[in-house]
């Protein structure tokens, strides 16, 4: 299952990058190897447990290489695999398989690794109604696949990109002189440019909140590094009438208590920069 911001278009887009960059004019340990023709069977083997993620991907990348490859999925993405979990197995041109180990591995363990990581941080706050972001603290030209990874550990996806909603953060309020007139000049901007774009603000603490408070066309306000005590002060006077969303330094250890202050989001960038790969093997029958 895809989330909206993929399409055929952008994974094929991903994978013919990927593949240039690791084949250049050839795959020559292949061609000097293996005959043209020749078949064989291999799998995927897990070497550590979690959450997988990546499998429809790794069946894209193999028909990419070679369209009559056989992949017997074992498990499909979300499923959680323990080690020694055999996950797929696979039968077609040899040199097709050698050629894409490496990048369909690359993608599978560290989507792998965001996805169980995604899911732990999840069970932390599953007692509450509040949602798990990721953010844009990504690996450049990885980030399709490091938020789909978050889709599929369970948690929701933020913006994808600078395009599809306005963040106001503190550097942008205090370049434009505050956060009243950042919003002011952001609304007046969406209206002349014909953008509909929801907004969000940061804010550092409650005379911020405050000042948000008096403002139109705000959709959702970040509540930036405050302790959980000061967020609930500021839940309070926001009353439910913005979303709310807690950033900032969110570990495994502060992520429950700041849940249970009943904020709507919580964003952790750990969850793309820091989630440790899983290691899966691939291994010729």
């Amino acid at each position: 299952m895809w989330p909206k911001y993929i399409s055929e278009e952008s994974l094929n887009q991903f994978i013919e990058s990927a593949l240039a960059e690791d084949l250049g004019d050839g795959d020559h340990s292949s061609l000097a190897s293996i005959p043209e023709n020749a078949e064989n069977s291999a799998y995927l083997l897990m070497k550590d447990s979690g959450v997988i993620a990546g499998v429809e991907l790794a069946e894209i990348i193999l028909k990419k290489l070679s369209p009559s490859i056989n992949v017997e999925s074992l498990v499909k993405d979300g499923d959680v695999v323990k080690k020694g979990d055999i996950i797929m197995r696979i039968h077609g041109s040899s040199r097709a398989i050698l050629s894409g180990e490496r990048l369909m591995l690359n993608c599978m363990q560290r989507m792998s690794g965001i996805a169980t990581y995604t899911n732990k941080l999840n069970s932390l706050i599953a007692h509450t109604s509040t949602k798990l972001l990721d953010t844009r603290k990504t690996t450049p030209n990885f980030r399709l696949m490091e938020k789909w990874a978050v889709f599929i550990g369970g948690g929701v996806n933020h913006r994808f990109g600078l395009y599809d909603m306005v963040m106001l953060k503190d550097n942008h309020n205090d370049f434009a002189g505050g956060i009243t007139q950042s919003v002011s000049a952001t609304k007046d901007y969406l209206k002349r440019t014909g953008r509909d774009l929801k907004i969000e603000v940061e804010t550092r603490n409650l005379e911020e909140v405050k000042e948000v408070l008096t403002l139109e066309g705000v959709h959702r306000i970040m509540l930036d590094n405050m302790s959980p005590e000061l967020m609930s002060e500021a839940l309070a006077l926001i009353k439910g009438r913005l979303e709310t969303e807690a950033s900032g330094g969110i570990t495994e250890s502060t992520i429950g208590a700041v849940a249970e202050t009943g904020v709507d989001y919580i964003s952790v960038g750990a969850l793309t920069h820091s989630a440790k790969s899983l290691d899966i093997s691939l291994k010729a029958e």
